[in-house]
């Protein structure tokens, strides 16, 4: 059973999923499909192309599945994909993609979306991720699984975050995030401080896991070889481990350079 309130909105051609609740003053618009057992809070709007898997939970006063805040798009159909049980809090933003990608917003399942977090236009984001309050994306950033977007932060557009990153909070970050590694910084001066030894130990990484990551970095980032001397030597050294098989395929694939 679907349970709507008299002072909610739903447009003809929405589709809701068994045991969802819909709130009073809701807005859920025509292209709407919702998965089962979601909570949509009060005040929110529900718009554009978006579909939603099951379990998802949006406090009050949620902006999901809007138009992209970009100059370049003309109202083309775009999208957004929701996966499942994620809690989007108060006053969090999502957007439709534009037409420059495959046209697709995209957020994975179990992620934490505290307040007025914002994720923009065609960005992909994985499954396990949070974000604290004010996190920001810019357009077309890409945030690994598990990796934590600390509060008042704001990635620019076409960066890249690394599964299993740490972003402390207040940091300006233009270039790709290291996975495994914690990173903190103003605009254009982000720095990174070692591996996130706490934070993969909580998450069941096995310690010859981290030791290995933590020789990496020390290669890569604290000896007198430059990066790209460094790189081969950690292959040859550790790249059986594939944890830092992918830091290196991160650090290689990398466009924008990467925070160090």
């Amino acid at each position: 059973m679907v349970e709507i309130s008299r002072f909610a909105v739903v447009e003809n051609g929405a589709e809701i999923g068994e045991g969802t609740v819909v709130g009073p003053f809701a807005y859920i618009g025509k292209d709407v499909k919702i998965g089962k057992n979601c909570k949509i809070g009060p005040n929110c709007v529900i718009s554009g192309k978006t579909t939603i898997g099951d379990g998802n939970i949006f406090v009050s006063h949620a902006a999901i599945g809007g138009p992209p805040q970009d100059t370049s798009y003309k109202g083309e159909e775009t999208q957004l994909i929701i996966g499942d049980n994620n809690i989007f809090r108060e006053f969090v933003t999502v957007n439709r993609a534009t037409t420059k990608e495959e046209k697709i917003t995209r957020i994975g399942s179990n992620c934490l979306y505290m307040a007025y977090a914002h994720i923009a236009h065609d960005c992909r984001v994985g499954n396990n991720v949070i974000f604290a309050n004010n996190a920001t994306l810019a357009g077309h950033v890409t945030v690994g699984s598990f990796a934590t977007v600390g509060a008042l932060s704001a990635i620019h557009q076409f960066c890249r975050v690394g599964e299993y990153a740490f972003i402390g909070g207040g940091s300006i970050l233009t270039r790709d995030v290291l996975p495994f590694i914690k990173t903190v910084g103003s605009r254009g001066e982000g720095k990174i401080y070692g591996i996130n030894t706490i934070g993969l130990e909580r998450k069941g990484f096995p310690a010859e896991t981290i030791k290995a990551l933590q020789s990496a970095y020390r290669l890569l980032f604290n000896s007198r070889m430059l990066l790209s001397e460094a790189l081969p030597v950690v292959e040859e050294k550790y790249g059986n481990v594939k944890e830092v098989e992918y830091l290196l395929k991160f650090i290689r694939e990398s466009k924008r350079g990467i925070q160090r």
